[in-house]
């Protein structure tokens, strides 16, 4: 039971190579519609989703609460399908969010350029000059949101445990090397603890949800980080009360058993809306 999380640049088969993938592993592909149906789920609307998903926001964008709010939930998604086990992931910073777990196996497909401009001329229908464009703003895009969201340099190959070329290696070739490379890489016990791990990532952001979300409880840089039965609140909080309510609300969440918190209280502290 792994979890495999696909980057991808525009043009380089990443959602043809995830479905071989999944039929040889018998895997669930965990698409994009799938992911924002369930953030969706939460509350958090598809336009909302757009202006996110896999770029980096605007200006006004930027300094809006929604790109924290995106976040949480991409989390909380991507979490809670990976809870499920044996699922593969295409873009949305999987592999970053994953990045250090065990029996998470990340992969990079790319493509020569002269590939990915006839696939994409033949994909809108377009152009070299149109294809180009497309191309050049899909890279500038992918590699800003995950800059932005994750800090992390999607284009570098040492972020990735094995990097393909779609120009010249098929996605069921590839497929079938990546089952390969699953069963010499994840080593006995390392799916049970990927598990648990992933269980405290989640209830993690559940308990965030419940302070920020449900509670509207106003505490910034909300982080709860969860190990065993032992739950650490950090943030921000403009007044001891609020910072007393926020464990109060953590103790509610099913699953939550000791609540301990480092939030710093500073006085008449506030934040751009």
């Amino acid at each position: 039971m792994a979890v495999i999380a696909i980057s991808r640049e525009l043009a380089a088969l990443g959602d043809e190579t995830a479905r071989e993938l999944a039929i040889k592993m018998g895997y669930r592909f965990v698409d994009k519609e799938t992911l924002e149906q369930r953030i969706a789920s939460y509350g958090f609307s598809i336009k909302k989703i757009e202006k996110f998903d896999e770029k980096k926001p605007g200006f006004w964008a930027s300094i809006s609460r929604d790109k924290d709010d995106y976040l949480h939930y991409l989390k909380m998604a991507l979490y809670e399908e990976a809870e499920m086990g044996n699922c593969i992931f295409v873009g949305r910073g999987a592999f970053a969010l994953l990045k250090g777990l065990p029996a998470v196996i990340s992969i990079r497909l790319v493509s020569p350029l002269s590939i990915r401009l006839e696939r994409v001329k033949s994909y809108f229908h377009c152009d070299e000059k149109r294809a180009r464009m497309i191309i050049e703003q899909s890279d500038r895009d992918r590699s800003a949101f995950h800059r932005y969201f994750f800090d992390i340099d999607w284009d570098d190959a040492t972020n990735y445990h094995i990097t393909f070329n779609t120009g010249i290696i098929h996605p069921t070739m590839a497929a079938e090397l990546v089952v390969h490379f699953v069963q010499h890489l994840v080593q006995p016990g390392e799916e049970e603890l990927l598990m648990h791990k992933l269980a405290n990532l989640s209830l993690g952001e559940r308990i965030v949800h419940q302070i920020l979300y449900s509670l509207g409880i106003p505490i910034h840089f909300m982080e709860a980080q969860v190990e065993g039965d032992q739950v650490m609140l950090r943030g921000v909080a403009s007044s001891p009360s609020a910072a007393e309510a926020a464990v109060a609300g953590a103790q509610q969440v099913p699953g939550v058993r000791h609540v301990s918190s480092e939030i710093q209280v500073v006085q008449e502290y506030s934040v751009m809306p």
